[in-house]
């Protein structure tokens, strides 16, 4: 595993240093090994780096001081045969300068795919405006007379493309499909910033150039399998061609369907299915009626497993299993830091299955104190005063707790957040001010209601 720079800041966001050293991490002895090579790119943070063929290609970044900030969009090389540096130079037109996009190397190895990213730029005096980017480019590598060539093109893929966002994970699936999950995406003016976080997945086809939403079947239930079975069983003794019922040849069905995107595009796609099986379609309709019948009737369904709203998490897919680790989301002006670990099949796209569980109690929130002055004197009071002030935090922490509506038994999660909205509404507004947005209250109050169900099951 290899890694290139990064950024670190003081606990006072006052300095700021940017490394361009490189470093290799040796698997079988689990060693570290600082690789020295001249010609490296300037130190940075943001930026992203992906194996191609025998090289390692990094692109973009940012460095910031306490004074300035600048934004990057240039290639640079490190050959594994020769162990050097190079800048490259390619024709055309590139991305412009950003940090934080995702690329991902195309089948053949020849390029990568660089989707996305975020930067900032002077929008007037000590007021910046950012700027989350959406496009795609190609940089791929052409050899001709045995002279190496590298070459910009956008890239306008079809399908249903991702809302825009930052701070999304990408991991390369099977079949030349590249999977995006979460982000976030900032609303920002001169004196807020409030973020949307998301927890959806988007497939990107890199053969077909397409965008579509990667959307979970769901477990099927037994009562629904044996039906199944037994449709067959009986199938099976029925004489005929599988096109014929009751002699009559079943005719062919145009289904027309609309998509609605979340940006407001409307995508109408028509499909012809063949007798049989919109015959078939129209069985399993009815399975599904009836067992959601049965569910109104009294059985209650699991509650949907999936991680919540969260951006900058880490994606890697290994034998066709989507993992995905950590990341973070915030309320107001705090962050919760996730440690959870979740992976999906991507062969039967059903359901998440968590390997890690997130435990609320474990979790902290970070947010800046007020003032030093305050923290010290805090720490001078020390004695018997802190011991008091602890006891106390604790015994409004657990009366707080016991405060919250109680999950009820044999709730599920849906049912328990339309039966509480308004109490969880009520104090996410609280702890986010009066000046909040309604849709991002109604978001972190459903967050805050599942947080506790959880913690509480």
């Amino acid at each position: 595993m290899w890694v290139f720079g990064g950024e670190f800041a003081s606990p006072d966001g006052e300095q700021f240093y940017h490394y361009k050293d490189l470093w290799v991490l040796h698997l079988n002895t689990h060693t570290w090994e600082q690789i020295k090579a001249p010609g490296a790119p300037s130190g940075r943070s943001g930026h992203r780096m992906v194996l191609s063929k025998r090289q390692l290609l990094v692109f973009g970044g940012f460095h910031e001081s306490a004074r300035d900030y600048i934004y990057y969009n240039d290639v640079h090389a490190f050959n594994l045969d020769t162990f050097t540096w190079s800048r490259l130079t390619p024709s055309g037109s590139g991305p412009s300068p950003r940090s934080a996009c995702q690329m991902t190397p195309t089948l053949d190895g020849t390029g990568v795919i660089i989707y996305g990213g975020y930067s900032k730029s002077r929008a007037k005096k000590d007021v910046d405006k950012g700027t989350i980017h959406s496009d795609m480019f190609l940089l791929k590598r052409e050899v001709k007379d045995e002279q190496e060539k590298w070459v910009w093109s956008r890239v306008s893929p079809s399908g249903v493309k991702p809302p825009p966002r930052s701070g999304f994970s990408l991991g390369l699936g099977p079949g030349g499909r590249a999977l995006l999950f979460g982000g976030v995406c900032d609303e920002e003016d001169e004196e807020t910033l409030e973020g949307d976080f998301f927890n959806d997945l988007y497939l990107y086809d890199i053969n077909k150039n397409r965008w579509f939403p990667g959307q979970l079947k769901g477990g099927r239930s037994e009562k629904k399998k044996r039906r199944r079975k037994k449709g067959a069983e009986e199938g099976a003794q029925t004489e005929g061609s599988p096109e014929e019922k009751d002699g009559e040849e079943l005719q062919p069905t145009e289904i027309i369907k609309e998509i609605v995107a979340e940006d407001g595009t409307v995508m109408t796609i028509k499909e012809v299915i063949p007798g049989a099986r919109a015959a078939e379609e129209s069985e399993e309709e009815e399975e599904d009626d009836e067992e959601e019948e049965e569910e109104e009737e009294g059985a209650t369904a699991a509650p949907l497993v999936e991680p919540c709203p969260r951006s900058n998490s880490m994606a890697a897919v290994k034998h066709g299993k989507l993992f995905l680790y950590g990341g973070m989301f915030e309320v107001g002006d705090r962050q919760f830091t996730l440690s959870d670990f979740y992976v999906l099949d991507l062969h039967k796209m059903e359901q998440w299955e968590v390997l890690v569980e997130m435990d609320p109690k474990t979790q902290e929130w970070l947010e800046e104190s007020e003032s030093e002055d305050e923290g010290d004197e805090e720490e001078a009071k020390g004695g018997e005063d802190e011991e008091d002030e602890e006891s106390s935090e604790d015994e409004s922490d657990e009366d707080e707790e016991d405060e919250h509506p109680p999950v009820k038994p044999g709730e599920s999660l849906s049912q328990y957040q339309s039966r509480t909205e308004a109490y969880w509404q009520g104090l996410a507004r609280t702890n986010m001010g009066p000046d909040a947005k309604d849709k991002k209250v109604q978001k972190v109050g459903l967050a805050m209601a599942k947080v506790f169900f959880e913690d509480q099951a």
